[in-house]
C-alpha cells in the first residue's frame, strides 16, 4: 500500500494479524536513500506489526533523501545541520501522530527503526518524546544529544526499550562513537549495550535475527 495523504511520504505493509488496534513499526532510512530501502525487511518482521516506511522530507540530486543535510566545508570538515534534523525530529513525531489516527494504530505499542541518519533522528525522537515511543532499533548510527529536546533528560524513560547495534569496521560512522549511546543511556536509565558485528556500514543476517528476536520479545 502506497499513500501520501499524511505529511511525510511513506509506504505501507499492513498486518497479517488483525486487532483492534495494530501494533506499529516506522522505519527511518540512512542519508541519501529512501522508504524502499529498509522496507525489504517488512515480509520478515513480526506479523501483526503494521509496518510503515518513511521518506526523509529533503530531497537530494541527483536522488534520494535526507533528514537533515551534512554539510563539506574546508574549516570545519564534515558537519550536520542540526537545525535541520531538529525540524525533522519534530515532523516525524507529528506524522507518528497522524498515522497513530489514519490507520487506527495502538498508541501505547509504536516501535521505531533507523539505519545511520534514520538512527541518529530515532534517538532524538525517542529520547525527546518517550510517551510516545515503546521500542527502538538502532542500527549503525549514534547519538547526537544536540538535536534533542532542551531538558530532555528529566523524562520519564521507564517504558522506553532500545536496542543498539554496529559495524566494527563501520567506515562512514565509526563504531566508537555508537559505543558511546549506551553509555548516555544508562545515565539517564535506560538499560541497554551496543551489538557489534564483523561489518562495515550494514547489518548482517544475524544482526537482522537479533534484532527481530529482540522486537518479538517487546511489542
Amino acid at each position: 500500500m502506497n499513500t501520501q495523504t499524511l505529511s511525510l511520504h511513506h509506504i505501507i505493509k499492513e498486518p497479517s494479524i488483525k486487532k483492534e488496534k495494530q501494533p506499529a513499526l516506522f522505519l527511518f532510512h540512512g542519508y541519501g536513500s529512501d522508504e524502499n530501502d529498509l522496507f525489504s525487511f517488512a515480509s520478515e518482521l513480526p506479523e501483526e506489526l503494521c509496518i510503515i516506511s518513511v521518506r526523509a522530507p529533503y530531497g537530494l540530486q541527483p536522488h534520494g533523501n535526507a533528514w537533515y543535510a551534512i554539510y563539506f566545508d574546508e574549516n570545519q570538515g564534515k558537519f550536520s545541520d542540526d537545525k535541520q534534523a531538529i525540524v525533522s525530529r519534530d515532523k516525524i513525531i507529528n506524522f507518528i501522530d497522524e498515522a497513530i489516527d489514519t490507520y487506527n494504530l495502538d498508541a501505547s505499542n509504536i516501535s521505531i527503526l533507523g539505519f545511520s541518519q534514520g538512527t541518529i533522528l530515532s534517538y532524538a525522537v525517542a529520547l525527546s518524546y518517550p510517551k510516545k515511543i515503546k521500542n527502538v532499533i538502532a542500527l549503525s548510527g549514534y547519538l547526537n544529544e544536540a538535536i534533542l529536546k532542551e531538558g530532555y533528560e528529566a523524562n520519564d524513560f521507564s517504558h522506553l526499550n532500545i536496542y543498539c547495534s554496529h559495524g566494527s569496521v563501520d567506515q562512514v560512522i565509526p563504531v566508537e562513537w555508537a559505543r558511546k549511546a549506551p553509555i548516555k543511556l544508562t545515565d539517564i536509565g535506560i538499560t541497554t549495550s551496543l551489538n557489534e558485528f564483523a561489518v562495515g556500514h550494514g547489518v548482517t543476517p544475524q544482526n537482522f535475527y537479533q534484532f527481530k528476536e529482540w522486537l518479538q520479545s517487546k511489542i
